[in-house]
């Protein structure tokens, strides 16, 4: 990882001078040189979290824009050595860097329920499913409270741009859910020019109906949002942008031959081999995963651009992250794991946040944060309330941002069917039942992340009472949640 810079600005919030250490924990990371250029553009400097001199927003725009499997480190901004991200860099160099940043949940559709509604995955049975499969009968109940759903009766224009994994037609949909307008697909995942998903059928959806465009699919999201953006909108707005890359069939713009040979096999094979087919287990490349990422960086940055040209960049928030950690061919150094394990790789992500209007750019901030809190935040930022019937369990980030308080103390807590973990601070505790995960696997562990981020030293023997408490919170949080079936 790129060395830290220790020095960090006192002025706080308002422009007010003598910030205590406690209030401003942001420091300026040292980017890697495809992202130095961006940052030094932009005049970056180690400042805190503070709103822009003389600047007054309106309540803001929201773009959430989320990745599908993309490693911590395949963003130059983040390390990448191999795969250039230039938009993505210059968003970080306008914007916050976080560096402790997790995804609600090691898989897909988990994270993807906890952003909407703010709350852990096991609040609601469809986040037991980990994830859910095309054909299964559960999803996001309408009924429950999104983010959507709040920001809509706040009087936002809510919007869904690309994949929603969070239930399928007829009982579960985005637009069931808060969102006025859908395009994208229900599943979990689909080639990327024919739209068929793992069962072999094709999953392209406006609104609730099938839509025919046989396009590269990162492109066909990019035209779509930036034609919502600029559509001009008398109301603040929120756009959910989900991408599916960097998530398999590994097929890069122009792969046209490979994806039509997946497109036979899905064609014709039954459903349970289709969906090996599609994962696409006998096919892919770095190059070709770098091509992906790449593609989607150019996509985003098509999306920017028409943020600019619309003029409401200023007052526009942008957060960028991904549902969990990367696959086969992802880059996360220095971290173990990839997607499905609780381990940092499978669930430290990248995420960047951007907002001219109210923080300044070219910062870095090490304070642990996980998706529901983007939630939290959001709600605040933008003048609306969760249903009191319904508790976050993310925490708002708007103080520690705006106001320049210190950020939220709390533990970041998963779970899944094999794993279990939770952060205080700098130690995790953490405790797997599946071989994937030697020497520890069965044992409860203790790991320093600040010391230690690949999870090699064991503390457990020499901090028995700090372990026994981290493994006691988890279980008081676990014990509020939904159980799994046998």
């Amino acid at each position: 990882m790129a060395p830290v810079r220790k020095t960090v600005s006192r002025r706080s919030f308002g422009g007010v001078v003598g910030a205590s250490a406690a209030a401003v924990t942001a420091a300026t990371m040292g980017l890697p040189a495809q992202a130095q250029a961006a940052s030094e553009a932009v005049g970056a400097e180690e400042r805190p979290f503070e709103a822009a001199a003389g600047r007054t927003s309106r309540r803001p725009n929201i773009l959430f824009i989320l990745a599908d499997d993309l490693g911590y480190a395949d963003l130059s901004c983040y390390g990448a050595r191999h795969i250039h991200t230039p938009n993505l860099d210059r968003l970080a160099a306008r914007g916050v860097r976080f560096t402790d940043a997790y995804s609600g949940s090691s898989e897909c559709s988990p994270t993807r329920l906890s952003l909407y509604t703010g709350r852990y995955p096991g609040r609601i049975a469809a986040g037991l499913e980990e994830p859910i499969q095309d054909g299964d009968q559960v999803g996001l109940e309408p009924t429950h409270p999104t983010l959507a759903s709040l920001l809509r009766a706040a009087g936002y224009s809510t919007a869904m741009i690309g994949k929603w994994h969070c239930g399928a037609l007829p009982d579960y949909a985005p637009t069931k859910s808060g969102w006025d307008e859908f395009f994208g697909n229900f599943g979990g995942a689909l080639e990327y020019y024919s739209k068929l998903n793992t069962s072999g059928g094709y999953d392209l959806y406006e609104g609730e109906t099938s839509v025919k465009d046989l396009r590269y699919y990162t492109n066909v999201l990019a035209e779509r949002a930036s034609d919502f953006i600029t559509r001009g909108h008398r109301k603040p707005w929120l756009l959910n942008l989900n991408f599916t890359a960097a998530h398999w069939p590994f097929i890069a713009e122009g792969d046209t031959e490979e994806a039509a040979r997946l497109e036979r096999l899905v064609r014709v094979l039954p459903p349970e081999k289709a969906k090996l087919a599609l994962a696409h287990l006998d096919g892919g490349s770095l190059d070709t995963y770098r091509r992906m990422v790449e593609g989607m960086d150019r996509a985003v940055g098509q999306v920017l651009h028409a943020l600019d040209r619309s003029g409401q960049a200023g007052d526009t928030i942008v957060v960028f992250s991904s549902d969990n950690g990367g696959e086969r061919f992802s880059y996360s150094w220095p971290f173990a794991g990839v997607k499905e394990t609780l381990q940092e790789g499978g669930i430290r992500v990248p995420n960047i946040l951007r907002w001219p209007a109210r923080v300044h750019g070219g910062q870095v901030s090490h304070v642990p944060v996980f998706t529901p809190d983007w939630t939290a935040t959001l709600l605040e930022v933008a003048g609306a309330r969760p249903a009191p019937d319904t508790p976050l369990d993310g925490m708002s980030l708007a103080g520690y941002l705006l106001r320049g308080q210190v950020a939220p103390q709390r533990d970041l807590f998963w779970r899944n069917r094999r794993e279990r973990a939770l952060r205080r601070g700098k130690w995790k505790y953490h405790r797997a039942t599946t071989a994937k995960i030697p020497p520890n696997s069965g044992k409860d562990v203790l790991f320093d992340l600040e010391a230690d981020p690949s999870e090699c030293a064991d503390k457990a023997a020499q901090e028995p009472a700090l372990l026994a408490d981290l493994k006691a919170a988890w279980e008081r949080i676990n014990a509020t949640l939904l159980p799994y079936s046998p």
